[in-house]
């Protein structure tokens, strides 16, 4: 569209004259049709050249504009030609640019030898390796550190908890001797055709020993429990001096009344010792009855404080939960109290009994782990393994000889050592475990569960052990090779 459309008709170039114009101006200036023309007739003369002047100016300075106008539409339509131009130049040079580059790829791989994912490939292997490599030696290295200096810091915990704790040194046996007023009570207590000592030995269940040893008798018995109520019961029928199965049986629910209330006394004092409470009435009976319990010699309740004692003192030096490490080394053998009553290792008994009378979950955790049944997981569990391992393995806490003990794990190891097909045997764990390495060439896998199973079978034939012992075999293969 022109600009010149845009003009009032009247003043549109090409379209009216001077004539025109003057015409519409006179219209204008004298009105319509019928209006007073005015009177003095060169006033409107002068009025129309004025007009007429002005309409000239104003279309010039239209004229002006317009060509303006069409000179700026001109030189955008040049601007936007040498646009286009430009585009296609740069998409031009954008294709060249491409074709090149697949060129030079090209050459690089036919110099190579190598296509381009094939070169990534090995680049990124390298870097990997490189990588790994500097990751490894930078793990070696920290972890030699951090083995040293958990090492000295272990050692300066251990040497500081065992330098704060002065424990008891005292063994016990699974028999008792109970002092006779003369040996004509002997007489008594076996009574009539031995009727007393069968009496006896059925309400207890202990074995009564009466031989040559002067005013004495033995009571011999694996539960101390038993043990201790056939002592008060034998004492009471000697202080009373009526021997007879009636007087048995009433001297016998005296003591195990007795028993009960030393059991739970014996209980409250050892958690008074370890700083222990709220403990569930069962769970304290059951500890009191470790009073009667012995471990190679060494008082499993006595144990227990000790435990709690250096577990205490381990966790407050490495920052963990004392509260916890003394609850749990407390509680740790509680399963001893009924294994044998329950089948199961006392750890899992224990834990078990511990999760039944809503005892945390860490304690419980800490009780189970204390043999390795389970992996420990949490830092209290670790510092209660190693108070069972210190109270355990102190001068004078236990009462088997060196001898005995190396001889035990001598025989488990030979008996293991029985097995074709096997290299190495190892006995760890104190002898509660049994390591047995395989040739792999000769045993397979059904083997080797044969193998386990034969070692258990001859164990539990041919030796006496507390607890149970874990019997592990190993079938490992391997391919070595050397480059040169």
């Amino acid at each position: 569209m022109e600009i010149r459309s845009l003009l009032p008709p009247w003043i549109r170039p090409g379209q009216k004259g001077d004539d025109g114009v003057a015409e519409a101006v006179e219209t204008e200036a004298l009105g319509s049709p019928g209006a007073e023309i005015a009177s003095d007739p060169d006033q409107v003369h002068d009025e129309l050249r004025t007009r007429r002047a002005e309409i000239v100016r104003m279309e010039e300075r239209a004229l002006r504009q317009m060509e303006s106008v069409e000179t700026q539409l001109r030189e955008l339509e040049r601007r936007g030609g040498a646009l286009d131009d430009r585009e296609r130049n740069l998409e031009h040079g954008a294709v060249e640019l491409k074709e090149a580059k697949r060129q030079h790829l090209r050459e690089l791989e036919r110099i190579a030898g190598l296509s381009a994912a094939q070169a990534r490939q090995i680049l990124i292997k390298e870097v990997e390796e490189e990588g790994r490599h500097q990751a490894a030696l930078s793990l070696q290295r920290m972890d030699e550190e951090t083995k040293l200096e958990a090492e000295r810091r272990a050692r300066g915990i251990l040497a500081v908890a065992m330098q704060r704790l002065a424990a008891d040194q005292a063994s016990q046996t699974t028999t008792r001797l109970v002092q006779l007023p003369s040996d004509e009570m002997k007489g008594r207590i076996i009574g009539r055709d031995g009727r007393n000592i069968r009496a006896l030995e059925n309400l207890t269940g202990v074995d009564f020993i009466i031989d040559e040893t002067p005013n004495a008798v033995v009571l011999s018995s694996f539960d101390g429990v038993r043990r201790e109520i056939a002592r008060l019961t034998l004492e009471k029928l000697i202080a009373d001096g009526r021997i007879h199965p009636s007087r048995c049986e009433e001297a016998y629910e005296q003591a195990c009344s007795e028993v009960e209330d030393s059991i739970v006394a014996e209980a409250e004092r050892a958690m008074l010792d370890a700083g222990v409470t709220g403990v569930h009435p069962e769970i304290v009976r059951l500890l009191g009855r470790l009073r009667f319990r012995t471990s190679y010699g060494q008082n499993v309740l006595d144990h227990l404080v000790e435990c709690a004692h250096l577990a205490s003192l381990m966790a407050d030096e490495l920052g963990a939960s004392a509260e916890v490490a003394r609850r749990g080394a407390l509680l740790h053998d509680i399963g001893k109290a009924v294994s044998h009553e329950i089948d199961g290792a006392h750890a899992e008994v224990g834990a078990r009994l511990a999760r039944r009378f809503d005892e945390p979950e860490a304690v419980a955790h800490a009780i189970e782990a204390h043999h390795n049944e389970v992996e420990p997981r949490t830092v209290e569990a670790v510092i209660v393994q190693t108070a069972d391992s210190l109270s355990g393995a102190r001068p004078g806490a236990r009462g088997e000889s060196l001898e005995r003990y190396v001889t035990r794990l001598r025989d488990l190891e030979e008996i293991a050592q029985r097995q074709e097909g096997v290299r190495k045997v190892y006995a760890m764990q104190a002898g509660r475990e049994i390591r047995v390495m395989v040739d792999p060439g000769q045993v397979d896998d059904d083997a080797a569960a044969l193998i386990s199973h034969e070692i258990a079978t001859a164990v539990e034939r041919e030796m006496e052990y507390p607890g149970r012992i874990k019997i592990t075999v190993i079938r490992e293969s391997r391919s070595t090779t050397f480059a040169e």
